[in-house]
């Protein structure tokens, strides 16, 4: 497994959780390098069960959002399975604003989403 500058990435048996270490993912370098290791594991490592922690995240931007959608996508296009969990309220409002929460499979907490493998 590559080292990841922005990511905490373990394994939980079969699934890959992904915890990020950036409180505000506003800076579109940080997006793009998000994105380039979120998609790492999908394309090089050939994870296909990613759950995604928002435990420690407060803010994201647009841009982020729109590389969850790409990511999501590309989960789907390879028949893997992808879920978020532990979002802010505040950040979680953000996901009903946009419509989101029809998109992406949502849990309160890690282990709600572990079990929903």
């Amino acid at each position: 497994m590559a080292g990841y500058r922005h990511l905490d990435v373990s394994e939980v048996g079969d699934v890959t959780v992904v915890r990020f270490r950036d409180r505000k993912i506003v800076e579109d370098i940080d997006i793009q390098e998000i994105g380039r290791e979120l998609m790492d594991l999908v394309e090089v490592d050939g994870r296909q069960k990613l759950l995604l922690n928002f435990l420690a995240v407060e803010f994201l931007s647009s841009a982020a959002l729109s590389q969850l959608i790409k990511l999501h996508k590309k989960v789907q296009a390879i028949g893997g399975t992808l879920k978020l969990s532990n979002i802010r309220p505040d950040l979680f409002e953000v996901f009903q604003m946009t419509k989101l929460v029809r998109v992406f499979d949502i849990k309160d907490e890690e282990a709600d989403a572990l079990a929903s493998f």
